[in-house]
C-alpha cells in the first residue's frame, strides 16, 4: 500500500523525540481489539494511526486480540478482524493472542503474592463496590487484605484448579484504598469463569482483567508506544504499576488520543450488538451500521476511510466529527472512478408516439465526462422509455423545468421530448404520458436550434434491466437525544428505503462491490450479499451533492 505521510501529530512528536535521542531504535505499535464484536469506524481510525506510524518510522506493528473474557468473545470475532484490517490495507508484522500469554501471566500474578502485592479476596462484587469509596470519600480495605503470603498463594493455586464458583473469589493488586484514581483502589486483576476459550478450550477457569492483562502484553511483545484513547487515561498509573511490579525487562509507554465520536452514530460495541440482536438492523454488516463491514457492503473504499482518518487527525481533546465529512471522502475517491450511467428508481413509462415502433437505436453515451481514459459505451433507446415518476407533473409550480403538458427537455444522451397526453388509471393517477420527439436534436450533433432548462435520465422500457434500489439515511437521530430517552428511542424509522425500477442493459453482468455513479441520483454499489442472477441489488453509497463544506 502507498503510504502517504501522516500530518504532524503529538504522538508522532513523541516518537520522533525518542528516536533522536535512542530511547528506542525501532517503533513498536500495536492493535488490540477484543473479540467481542465487529470492528467500526472508530477502530478504523486507530488502525490507520498505529499502523501508519509504525509504516512512517520503518517500525512494526502487532495484531493482537486481546482475548481474557471468554463469555464474550468468539472466532467469528477474530476472523472478521483480521479481514477488515487487511481489507482496509494493513499488514501486521506478527499475529498475537493475549491467551498465548496465560501461563506468563500467571507466573507474574504469583510473583505478585509473594511480593505482597496481591491478595485473594472473597467481597461479592455489591461488597466491593461499598467498600470502593467515592470520587470525595476514601475506600475501606478489604478484610481478607491481610491474609498472609502462603494463604494467598494456596488459594489462588485453588482458585487455578477450579475449586471455586464463579464470584466466589478474585484476585485483587494490593496498592492504596485511600488514592484519589478509583483504579488504583486494589483493583482486581483475576477473576473466575468457568467458561470455554476460543483459543484455549478449557484449560483455564480463571482468567486476567484487562488493566492487568494489557499492561504486561505490551511489554511481553516490546511495544514502545502503547496508543489508546482517552478514556484509557486514569488507567495509566495502574499500567505503569503493574508493568513495574511485575519486574518486566521492557518498559512501554501508553499514550492516548481523542476517540472518534461521529454524529448520527453509534461508536458503542455493545449497542451495535443490541441493534442487531434486536434485529432493527441486517447483521453487523448492514449498510447502515457505522461497522468496517457495513462500510464495505455499503460500498466505501478503503483509500476513502484511510483519507478521512488522515484529515481527522490526532487530538487531546474529545470532539465530534459530521459524518458527512466521511461523506466527503468517499465522493472524492470515486467521482474518477465510477462508470457514469443511468438508473430509473421509480419509473413511470413515456410512450413516443412519432418514433418508429420497432426500432431500437444505439446512442454513444461516455462513461466518465471527467476521466476520457474511462471510453464510451452504447445505450438502446426505443418507443418506450421509462423516466422518474417525479419528473413529470400535470400541474407544475413556477420554475418547474422538467416534463409538463406543453413542455420541452433533453433525454440524456438522445433527444428532446415533447408531452402532449397523461395517460391515468380509474383513480386518477398517471400512470403514462405520451410524447413526441424531434429527430433533429440528437445529442452529439452540434443542434443549436432552440434550448430546453430540463435534462432527464431515462431507460429503455424493452431492453431495461431490473433492479432494485435501497437508499439509506442515517440510522441514528441526533436530534431525538433528549434527556430521559436511550439511543434505542433514536433509532431513524426511515434510515432504509426500497424501491424498484430499471437500469441501463449494458449493467446486466455487473459484479458484488462493483460501483457506479447514477446520473442525479448518487454513488451506487452493488450488494454481495442479496444480489442474485435475477435481480442486482444496489445500496445507495452517498448522494450526488451536500452542504457539507470541507474547512
Amino acid at each position: 500500500m502507498e503510504n502517504k505521510q501522516t500530518s504532524s501529530n503529538f504522538i508522532k512528536n513523541i516518537i520522533i523525540d525518542d528516536l533522536k535521542t535512542e530511547k528506542h531504535k525501532e517503533i513498536i505499535t500495536r492493535f488490540p481489539p477484543e473479540p467481542n464484536g465487529y470492528l467500526h469506524i472508530g477502530h478504523a481510525k486507530s488502525i490507520c494511526l498505529n499502523f501508519g506510524l509504525a509504516d512512517e518510522f520503518g517500525g512494526k506493528t502487532n495484531l493482537r486480540f486481546d482475548d481474557t473474557n471468554p463469555v464474550k468473545e468468539d472466532i467469528e470475532y477474530v476472523e472478521s478482524i483480521k479481514e477488515d484490517v487487511k481489507w482496509l490495507g494493513f499488514e501486521w508484522d506478527n499475529l498475537y493472542f493475549a491467551s498465548d500469554y496465560f501461563e506468563e501471566m500467571y507466573k507474574r500474578a504469583v510473583l505478585l503474592i509473594k511480593k505482597g502485592k496481591a491478595f485473594v479476596c472473597d467481597l461479592s462484587a455489591e461488597e466491593m463496590r461499598e467498600y470502593r469509596g467515592t470520587l470525595t470519600e476514601p475506600g475501606k480495605e478489604s478484610p481478607y487484605r491481610n491474609r498472609s503470603v502462603e494463604e494467598n498463594f494456596d488459594l489462588f493455586e485453588r482458585m487455578r484448579k477450579g475449586e471455586f464458583k464463579d464470584g466466589e473469589k478474585v484476585l485483587r493488586a494490593k496498592i492504596d484504598m485511600g488514592s484519589p484514581n478509583l483504579n488504583m483502589r486494589d483493583p482486581i486483576i483475576y477473576r473466575i469463569a468457568h467458561a470455554t476459550h476460543h483459543n484455549t478450550g478449557d484449560a483455564w477457569c480463571i482468567y486476567p482483567m484487562y488493566d492487568f492483562a494489557h499492561s504486561l502484553e505490551d511489554a511481553i511483545e516490546g511495544v514502545t508506544h502503547s496508543i489508546c484513547t482517552l478514556e484509557f487515561e486514569d488507567h495509566r498509573p495502574m499500567y505503569d504499576w503493574v508493568v513495574r511490579e511485575c519486574e518486566m525487562e521492557h518498559v512501554p509507554r501508553q499514550i492516548e488520543f481523542a476517540r472518534l465520536d461521529m454524529t448520527n452514530t453509534v461508536m458503542s460495541k455493545r449497542k451495535l450488538k443490541q441493534l442487531v440482536d434486536e434485529n432493527y438492523v441486517d447483521g453487523w454488516d448492514d449498510p447502515r451500521m457505522p461497522t468496517v463491514s457495513g462500510l464495505r457492503r455499503r460500498g466505501f473504499t478503503p483509500e476513502a476511510i484511510r483519507d478521512f482518518a488522515r484529515e481527522i487527525g490526532v487530538a487531546k481533546n474529545n470532539s465530534t466529527v459530521d459524518s458527512q465529512m466521511l461523506d466527503h471522502f468517499i465522493r472524492e475517491d470515486l467521482k474518477l472512478k465510477t462508470r457514469r450511467t443511468m438508473g430509473v428508481l421509480n419509473p413511470l413509462k413515456v410512450v413516443i408516439t412519432n418514433y418508429p415502433e420497432d426500432q431500437v437505436e444505439m446512442l454513444d453515451a461516455e462513461n466518465n465526462s471527467e476521466n476520457s481514459e474511462m471510453g464510451s459505451r452504447q445505450i438502446p433507446f426505443s418507443r418506450e422509455i421509462y423516466i422518474e415518476q417525479e419528473d413529470f407533473m400535470e400541474n407544475p409550480p413556477k420554475k418547474y423545468f422538467r416534463l409538463f403538458p406543453g413542455n420541452e427537455v433533453r433525454l440524456k444522451h438522445a433527444y428532446f421530448i415533447k408531452c402532449n397526453e397523461v395517460i391515468k388509471d380509474e383513480d386518477g393517477n398517471v400512470v403514462e404520458i405520451h410524447c413526441t420527439y424531434d429527430p433533429e436534436t440528437k445529442s452529439g450533433t452540434g443542434f443549436t436550434g432552440r434550448k430546453v432548462k430540463g435534462t432527464l435520465h431515462w431507460v429503455d422500457a424493452k431492453n431495461g434491466i431490473p433492479a432494485e434500489f435501497r437508499l439509506y439515511e442515517p440510522l441514528i437521530l441526533d436530534e431525538d437525544q433528549e434527556e430521559g430517552k436511550t439511543f434505542l428511542d433514536c433509532v431513524n424509522p426511515n434510515s432504509l428505503e426500497i424501491v424498484q425500477g430499471f437500469i441501463e442493459p449494458n449493467m446486466k453482468d455487473s459484479k458484488p462491490q462493483e460501483k457506479f455513479q447514477f446520473f442525479r441520483h448518487g454513488y451506487f454499489n452493488v450488494d454481495p450479499k442479496h444480489s442474485t442472477e435475477e435481480k442486482i441489488v444496489f445500496n445507495r453509497i452517498v448522494s450526488l451533492k451536500s452542504s457539507f463544506k470541507m474547512k
